[in-house]
């Protein structure tokens, strides 16, 4: 069933950003981005949005990885380096890419990269040739089953990189190409859903017996 769905979650995503707001659906999509404004760095970056299959409370963050100080020492090797959570108007100010649709346990993976890139739970080294902002959303794009994610001398280039990436899989992502503001004002708005609740247990004898056949009583004419 979910491959079925699947597709057509990214045909509602791809509508709603077309043509504006659209009802809310389950399940968390990933959508990557990328910087190009301003004195900045160039930067890279994924938001996570939407309602994990499994019910619950809706997902609306965003996580890069950045060094904590640029200095001079960025160009010797490794700094300290940390999470980066952009301010709305940076996302405003961005591109959004594309975006992929993720099963609950790739959402569950996302969560774990985000851990051990952190400082604080992980390995919160910053390097400028092999671990910035780019090789962190390489990683998530490989978690989310996207190939085509090898392009060395892009791994500097945020834009680059990411359309290098959309054009690697095709039908596996929804091209959205789209300056922030106008994107994040087409998407629809999120709802919790329920969580999803075990059926509850039988008796271990009502179990082991077989099924009972009940007759109803015709109603009364």
């Amino acid at each position: 069933m979910r491959i079925l769905l699947r597709p057509l979650l990214g045909l509602a995503l791809l509508l709603g950003t077309l043509f504006g707001a659209g009802p809310a659906f389950a399940a968390v999509t990933i959508t990557f981005w990328s910087h190009e404004l301003g004195n900045s760095f160039p930067h890279a970056f994924f938001t996570l949005r939407g309602v994990p299959d499994a019910g619950g409370a809706p997902v609306d963050v965003n996580y890069g990885f950045t060094a904590k100080s640029v200095s001079p020492a960025l160009l010797m090797g490794s700094v300290a380096g940390r999470l980066d959570i952009s301010r709305p108007f940076y996302i405003g100010t961005s591109d959004a890419q594309f975006a992929v649709v993720l099963s609950d346990a790739q959402y569950t993976q996302v969560l774990g990269l985000i851990a051990a890139w952190d400082e604080k739970t992980g390995d919160g080294r910053y390097n400028l040739n092999d671990r910035n902002c780019v090789h962190f959303v390489k990683e998530a794009a490989r978690i989310a089953g996207l190939t085509g994610l090898d392009h060395p001398r892009l791994m500097k280039k945020p834009r680059s990189y990411l359309q290098a990436v959309a054009a690697a899989n095709p039908g596996r992502v929804t091209v959205i190409h789209q300056h922030g503001k106008a994107y994040l004002a087409s998407l629809p708005p999120l709802a919790a859903l329920p969580v999803a609740q075990p059926a509850p247990a039988l008796p271990a004898a009502a179990a082991a017996a077989p099924p009972l056949a009940t007759v109803q009583p015709l109603p009364a004419r």
